[in-house]
């Protein structure tokens, strides 16, 4: 069984009918979204690991008295 144009055409009328311009693009908005932020998790997958090296001298220069602390602790 396959769909010719005309078919096509009838069903995204319904569905246009049903759910309403202004919708349809919300949803299609957020799927973008949650496609971009799925590639993003992908990408930052290794990261976690790095940010938490480099987050640990910052942390230090900003609180010396802590880190002269947890060093002799």
């Amino acid at each position: 069984m396959s769909f010719g144009p005309f078919q096509i055409l009838i069903i995204a009328l319904v569905i246009l009918v049903l759910f309403g311009r202004g919708r349809i693009s919300d949803m299609m908005g957020d799927f973008g979204k949650g496609v971009k932020s799925f590639r993003q998790g992908l990408t930052e997958e290794d990261k976690p690991a790095q940010r938490l090296e480099e987050a640990r001298p910052v942390a230090e220069a900003a609180n010396p008295q802590r880190a002269s602390d947890s060093a002799a602790g």
